[in-house]
């Protein structure tokens, strides 16, 4: 179980390495832009990947904030305790009310959709927000399409562990961390 665990995991992390560059390159055009291959072009370095990254109570457009995370400075310690930017709605928290659009950022449900149901049904992430999953849709002749991951789990619903899951292979995929760990420098996958 575990091997076939690992496998799944590692199919879904190359996978995403190449979609998010290429949904953050059409979202946010950074220049230059995420390249598809090099992962430690990503990360903190990147302005695009930082701003997804950054801690929500921070604001990456700060250049102290910047200058902090990047130098590990006290109080700008990037760690699991803090939520990234790309898990809210338009990349931004509301510090009055930090549960306001939380795991709403696109990128996130483009990476939930690209998993769980397939790479193309990424590029339509607006929905109802019900927590549903789509079945498979009978192609045009009446011959049922191909079954998507979540239908072969039996997974009809968005779950918190789910969410949590694609949190990770996001986080993962905008760093410049080049092999999967479970500790990547102060931030810990497990915590978070």
């Amino acid at each position: 179980l575990r091997q076939g665990a690992d496998g799944a995991r590692g199919d879904d992390t190359s996978k995403l390495k190449t979609l998010i560059s290429d949904w953050v390159n059409r979202e946010l055009k950074p220049d230059p832009p995420v390249d598809h291959d090099d992962k430690n072009c990503r990360g903190f370095i990147n302005e695009a990947c930082g701003k997804l990254l950054c801690p929500a109570e921070l604001d990456w457009n700060d250049p102290a904030v910047r200058t902090g995370i990047r130098d590990r400075s006290e109080g700008y310690v990037v760690t699991d305790l803090s939520f990234p930017s790309f898990l809210y709605e338009k990349y931004n928290a509301n510090s009055d009310d930090l549960e306001e659009g939380l795991f709403k950022g696109r990128i996130l449900v483009q990476g939930y959709k690209a998993v769980f149901t397939s790479p193309s049904s990424a590029k339509d992430v607006d929905g109802n927000g019900d927590g549903q999953i789509s079945r498979a849709k009978k192609a045009l002749s009446g011959i049922k399409v191909k079954k998507h991951v979540a239908q072969i789990i039996k997974m009809d619903k968005v779950t918190p562990r789910s969410i949590a899951y694609i949190a990770c292979q996001v986080r993962f995929a905008l760093s410049s961390v080049t092999s999967w760990r479970s500790v990547d420098g102060d931030f810990d996958y497990i915590q978070f």
